[in-house]
Formats: structure tokens, C-alpha cells, sequence
């Protein structure tokens, strides 16, 4: 029997970044998204929580459609 399991977690990521003094609000925030955006920040990221949302199997049967459980 195959069963196809399904796991829906939130994953919180935590980075501590340098950015250049003396930026306005929306400039902060607009550096943080650019250096996002461009996978700049992804080396930075470290877990930092993880959230159990849900858990999902469906049998998988020969000759027929998936199946919950």
C-alpha cells in the first residue's frame, strides 16, 4: 500500500543582517525586501521556531484516484 503523507508546518526564520545607517523607515524596509528578494538574506536565515499546522494521508490504491484518510 502507498500512502501519500502531507505535513503543513510554519517556519519562523530569524537573521541578524548589517545595513547602512541613516535610512528612513521606508527605506529599511525596502533594503530588507531587495536583499530577499535577490536570495541575498538566505545564508542569514536560520530557523527559528517551527509550527505544527496539519497532517494529511491519502491511500493510494492501483487503478483508482487518491483516496483521504
Amino acid at each position: 500500500m502507498k500512502v501519500i503523507v502531507t505535513v503543513v508546518e510554519k517556519i519562523i526564520s530569524e537573521a541578524h543582517i548589517d545595513i547602512p545607517d541613516g535610512l528612513n523607515q521606508s527605506a529599511i524596509k525596502q533594503h530588507i525586501v531587495d536583499r530577499y528578494n535577490t536570495g541575498e538574506m538566505s545564508t542569514d536565515m536560520n530557523i527559528f521556531q517551527v509550527e505544527f499546522e496539519s497532517i494529511n494521508a491519502q491511500i493510494v490504491q492501483e487503478n483508482s484516484s487518491p483516496k483521504s484518510a
